[in-house]
């Protein structure tokens, strides 16, 4: 496929064009000083995208959202720590558009009509920690939006102190939400609004499926799926609103996210989630409540009956998956050894990362070993373990340096946790010094 630039670029608009209702005209601010900061070059070739044109002022004022496309701000609602706010929106971000059906879409961009006063920027220390921890994900086989490039805009913006703002540019299967299905519920007085964006997300997202309880379905499959796979790897995600859960299943906004290091089931870093409410253990429990608020929104697409009969279900989809994910990790779906696995991390919190390298390097190592000896009469099957996750205390100091300015670690970890399944060497295996967790903090990047 030959690459396209700013004279041959055709950029899709079916969302747009399909829901004004839920769309609003914006237009990206200009922005100062616009220096690319990292570009991810693969991923533009994926797209089609000439990656040395990105790199000009030309393909730069693209990616910011200016470069005389068409641009919209996304409406949508979203329960917050289980309080409805009913408009959100894209409050700092822009669709620019969609390339062979996937969106490009850049965030920091400026205010829209639903900033809420906000200034609409976005910091540089947010907007990298997405793209890396995005593209970690990514690497590690976990269905993700992806990250494209950040863009230092050249503007000091006020956060806890003075920081340097900077955009985010993200492609996704789609930016389609629960939360998307909710707005249109409260600004639509009939379900036709609803139905068309079902309708519009069965048809981009399951083209096989052809009713709306089969949609349902398919996106609590889907998201069971990706969720169950954080769990696995000790993912966080830190605000699993209603409006942080999509339709296509992939993992969208990174904000507040983090990994666990020893394995506390009650572990979570967020700043804002005063009360542990997306714990690394309660986000199953969290993904089911959310479905439930999509289930709500979709009646009576769906009948009572049968929503309700699809929700009853998702504890046993949930354990499907959970068991599934236990039985790539150990190699074995024996439920006696996935059991006391579970029992041996709860009772010795180890570093879940390197606990499962353990099973592919040095098993006489588990501090259990007579599980050790029944796990390997079962003769397990090669397992895949990653040696690298975008530790917490690597991405933080990663990203303090290049806030001041020096970017040298921030493409180091780069390099080594979108290709995790290679050792790239002890300093960047192993957990956090002792006591960094119990000051370690993440925040939202708003």
């Amino acid at each position: 496929m030959p690459f396209r630039t700013l004279g041959d670029m055709h950029l899709d608009h079916s969302y747009a064009d399909a829901f004004p209702e839920l769309v609003h005209a914006a237009h990206a601010e200009e922005q100062p000083d616009p220096q690319l900061v990292v570009l991810n070059e693969p991923l533009a070739r994926e797209l089609g995208l000439d990656p040395a044109w990105l790199r000009s002022a030309d393909g730069i004022q693209f990616l910011l959202g200016r470069g005389g496309n068409r641009t919209v701000a996304m409406g949508y609602a979203g329960h917050q720590f289980g309080q409805l706010s009913p408009r959100l929106g894209d409050g700092r971000a822009l669709l620019l558009g969609e390339i062979d059906g996937r969106d490009l879409h850049a965030k920091g961009t400026g205010p829209t009509v639903y900033s809420r006063g906000g200034d609409g920027r976005g910091a540089l220390g947010p907007m990298l920690r997405e793209y890396l921890v995005s593209e970690a994900m990514h690497a590690l086989g976990v269905p993700t939006t992806r990250a494209l490039a950040v863009i230092a805009t050249g503007r000091k913006i006020m956060r806890t102190g003075t920081v340097p703002g900077a955009v985010l540019v993200r492609s996704a299967a789609s930016h389609l939400r629960i939360g998307t299905v909710q707005y249109t519920r409260l600004i639509s007085t009939d379900m036709e609004l609803t139905e068309r964006l079902c309708t519009y997300a069965r048809e981009r997202h399951y083209p096989g499926l052809s009713s709306h309880e089969e949609f349902f379905a398919a996106v609590m499959d889907a998201q069971i799926a990706t969720v169950s796979q954080w769990m696995r790897l000790g993912f966080i995600h830190g605000v699993m609103n209603t409006d942080n859960t999509t339709l296509s299943g992939e993992t969208i906004d990174y904000g507040p996210c983090a990994f666990l290091d020893r394995f506390d089931p009650a572990t979570f870093f967020s700043s804002i989630d005063t009360h542990g409410r997306y714990a690394f253990r309660n986000q199953p429990a969290i993904l089911g409540w959310n479905l439930a608020r999509l289930a709500e929104a979709m009646v009576p697409l769906i009948e009572v009956d049968t929503a309700q009969e699809l929700m009853n279900s998702f504890p046993a989809r949930w354990e499907q998956a959970q068991a599934t994910q236990l039985a790539r990790a150990l190699g074995t779906d024996d439920p006696d050894i996935g059991r006391r696995w579970l029992e041996h991390l709860e009772t010795n919190a180890p570093d879940l990362t390197e606990s499962h390298r353990l099973l592919n390097d040095d098993p006489d190592a588990i501090s259990d070993p007579q599980w050790v000896a029944d796990w390997r009469a079962l003769h397990p099957q090669p397992m895949e373990h990653p040696f690298h996750i975008p530790r917490n205390h690597l991405l933080d100091s990663a990203l303090r340096a290049a806030e001041a300015g020096d970017l040298a670690e921030f493409h180091a970890l780069l390099a080594v946790v979108t290709d995790p399944f290679n050792d790239h060497g002890v300093e960047f295996r192993g957990p956090a010094p002792e006591g960094f967790d119990d000051m370690f903090r993440t925040f939202c990047g708003t």
